[in-house]
């Protein structure tokens, strides 16, 4: 969106009623020829604004789209989200925060954040693909992390943290997370984490978190195989949620976890994950590239890794894989 378009937007919001165009030229310093086409601007973007020669103009709904102008209302942090970038539709989100990594210095990008109405190429764990469509959550948050390279793993914890208890807070919903970074509702996902990191031996240049949620999504609109193990929490709730809100709750809540990250509260964090995990003291079957086995996760260690005691009594360790509750 424009910056004029923005400005016009924060007086009428600011306004909380009708203002008349002169009064609106008058503030920005621009002509009422130009307020019009301002305004017509915001209605092409989903903005419900009424017009008088009386009254002038006034706000009577907000647009559906998931703009950064929309988040900034409700955010309330220091670092992440003070920055935004949107798209419409794009392929990744995290590929807009790769491709500005390259045209930019990070250390300038810190805590921005990405955000597509939809991805057409979105991807998850282990390159599968994330189906993307127009009503849910597509984010990406830039990272300049403050934090040693073997305790960067922790950042999608933090980030597991922070969706699992956004929606708890938002909307009473029992999310809980399902090693390594999956959110889940009852037995069904609703939102993944991935983790993509640039660094040279122990140099960090930057890390892109990406967050999917599938927020205001039908069935319809996912195959029916991938609708058997998906929802979306307005099929959850059975309404529409509100996207702006929720995210601005997901990113004040992972900056709160990620602050005690650099602050090196790893054990807080830890904790705080395993109170939410619907993977531990439950039976399960893994699968990694090598091999498939079955036990119970009884623990996570220090670098995340799935601790899993095996019908035999060893307890093996899994980095990565596939986790599947029996």
């Amino acid at each position: 969106m424009k910056e004029s378009a923005f400005n016009v937007l924060t007086i009428l919001d600011k306004a909380g009623g009708a203002i008349s165009g002169e009064e609106i030229s008058r503030h920005l310093g621009v002509t009422r020829s130009a307020v019009w086409k301002q305004i017509k601007e915001l209605k092409d973007l989903g903005y419900g604004i009424s017009a008088s020669r009386s009254e002038g103009y006034r706000l009577v709904s907000r647009t559906s789209r998931l703009l950064p102008y929309e988040v900034q209302r409700y955010l309330k942090t220091d670092i992440i989200g003070r920055n935004m970038r949107y798209a419409a539709s794009t392929p990744s989100t995290i590929s807009m925060g790769r491709d500005l990594c390259h045209s930019d210095d990070s250390e300038n990008l810190h805590g921005t954040v990405f955000i597509a109405e939809e991805q057409t190429g979105g991807v998850g764990r282990l390159g599968r693909s994330w189906v993307s469509p127009a009503g849910g959550i597509w984010t990406t948050i830039l990272l300049k992390p403050g934090i040693p390279v073997d305790h960067l793993f922790m950042v999608t914890m933090a980030a597991s943290i922070a969706v699992a208890k956004a929606i708890r807070r938002e909307y009473d919903l029992g999310a809980l997370i399902k090693w390594p970074n999956d959110i889940f509702i009852g037995d069904k996902k609703v939102s993944g984490i991935l983790v993509e990191v640039s660094a040279e031996a122990d140099q960090v240049h930057h890390c892109l978190l990406g967050i999917g949620i599938d927020a205001n999504m039908s069935p319809e609109c996912l195959s029916e195989d991938i609708s058997k193990s998906i929802t979306s929490l307005s099929a959850e709730l059975g309404h529409e949620i509100d996207r702006a809100a929720l995210l601005a709750r997901l990113l004040r809540e992972f900056e709160r976890r990620y602050l005690q990250l650099e602050d090196g509260e790893y054990e807080s964090v830890i904790r705080e994950w395993k109170s939410l995990s619907l993977t531990l003291d439950r039976r399960v079957h893994i699968r990694t590239p090598r091999k498939t086995f079955e036990g119970v996760a009884i623990d996570i260690d220090k670098f995340g890794a799935l601790l899993i005691r095996k019908d035999n009594g060893m307890v093996e360790s899994i980095i990565s894989g596939d986790c599947t509750m029996i």
